[in-house]
């Protein structure tokens, strides 16, 4: 399929989606909604797999590169669900290096967050990118019923899952002692969440395009952080105002990126809403900052 760029869509038709993907209508109300898009012999069913991942499209580093080695791997979390199983990609030589947790969005573990994983591996971190919906059966294959599948997991449970695996890779003998945390949507949030819960035991955290977390608890971040944010993004960044009062109140070490004009997912490489030149300013940012902080 050729890739097809934000800008070939109206805005409406993206935020469409957007309520589509965060499960905030259905499918049939994305259908019926999209309808008046649908023109000059356009289906609306070719709107909305026109709209899907391709994840073709998302593959960077293979998994089969040899520079790096891949395993998944089951990290107890008794506070969780009990266990939680993740996808492991680490540089091929060498003993120890800075360990990144990778937080997937709302749809579980798919190609592109493996991938992700894998980038970071090829730059010489241990990156960890667990599954939120282990305790449902993993990501079941597409991002649809990946969705919906998120949406039936205990979000307490799935957050000690993450915090469990942090702590697990912390830990990791070929660790260098030095944690950072990177995620996207649902992870970005979920970046913030681990700022606060794990105080200084993470020493990085990357939000890309994450809700933020209350307000009180803002105190109890340690970590410097990195954060992006989309312009056409209106729901995250509803929140980045009273965010950033309260971090700069209390003298932490944060530093914000809006990048303008861009969509919600501008780095997923796998939908229109990919914004090359944005992602890799992002990436670069991104692996300056847990250069700095981790090694």
């Amino acid at each position: 399929m050729e890739r097809k760029l934000a800008s070939d869509y109206p805005q409406e038709l993206l935020d469409l989606f957007h309520e589509y993907q965060h499960g905030d209508i259905s499918r049939r109300s994305f259908l019926d909604r999209a309808g008046k898009f649908a023109v000059g012999g356009l289906t609306v069913a070719a709107i909305f797999d026109s709209l899907k991942p391709n994840y073709a499209w998302a593959q960077q580093v293979p998994p089969d590169d040899k520079r790096i080695k891949t395993s998944y791997e089951v990290v107890q979390s008794p506070a969780g669900n009990g266990s939680i199983k993740g996808y492991l990609a680490r540089p091929a030589n060498g003993k120890k290096f800075p360990v990144v947790l990778v937080i997937h969005e709302n749809r579980g573990l798919n190609p592109y967050i493996e991938d992700v994983a894998r980038r970071l591996a090829l730059a010489n971190f241990i990156a960890f990118a667990p599954d939120g919906l282990t305790s449902v059966g993993g990501y079941p294959g597409n991002d649809e019923k990946g969705a919906a599948a998120f949406r039936t997991v205990d979000g307490k449970k799935m957050t000690e899952d993450f915090i469990a695996a942090a702590r697990w890779l912390k830990a990791r003998p070929d660790s260098n002692g030095k944690l950072g945390a990177v995620g996207f949507c649902f992870g970005g949030g979920t970046v913030n969440q681990l700022a606060v819960r794990l105080g200084p035991d993470l020493n990085a955290g990357v939000a890309f395009y994450g809700r933020q977390p209350a307000v009180d608890d803002v105190p109890k971040i340690s970590a410097p952080l990195l954060l992006h944010y989309a312009g056409n993004d209106e729901g995250v960044n509803a929140g980045i105002a009273n965010y950033e009062t309260a971090l700069k109140a209390n003298n932490k070490v944060y530093t914000l990126y809006m990048y303008e004009r861009k969509q919600h997912g501008f780095h997923n490489d796998t939908t229109p809403r990919y914004d090359e030149t944005a992602a890799k300013l992002a990436w670069t940012r991104t692996l300056e900052f847990f250069n700095k902080h981790l090694r």
